[in-house]
């Protein structure tokens, strides 16, 4: 049995958010994954195996639930990331 083709449907979604708000902080490209890492933890896991597995099920006030949830959560965990950078450099 092959289980590779299911994912986190939020991995792509927050990897995406992650990198359109990179410009909004100051954080190296090394801590990012960290960043989606926090995030991904703040929301519930959805698993599929395809894309349009997702597409398929949600409602639209579902999907919209779902997207900002994921500019909250990157919000977060930069916010999160940044507060643990400052306090290792004191």
């Amino acid at each position: 049995t092959d289980f590779t083709s299911i994912q986190n449907h939020h991995e792509r979604p927050v990897f995406e958010a992650v990198l359109a708000a990179q410009e909004n902080y100051l954080l190296g490209e090394e801590l990012l994954p960290d960043v989606a890492c926090v995030a991904l933890n703040r929301l519930p896991p959805r698993y599929i195996r395809h894309a349009v597995d997702m597409a398929f099920y949600q409602s639209e006030k579902e999907r919209a639930d779902t997207e900002r949830a994921i500019v909250d959560a990157v919000k977060y965990a930069y916010e999160f990331v940044q507060a643990r950078v400052a306090m290792r450099a004191r």
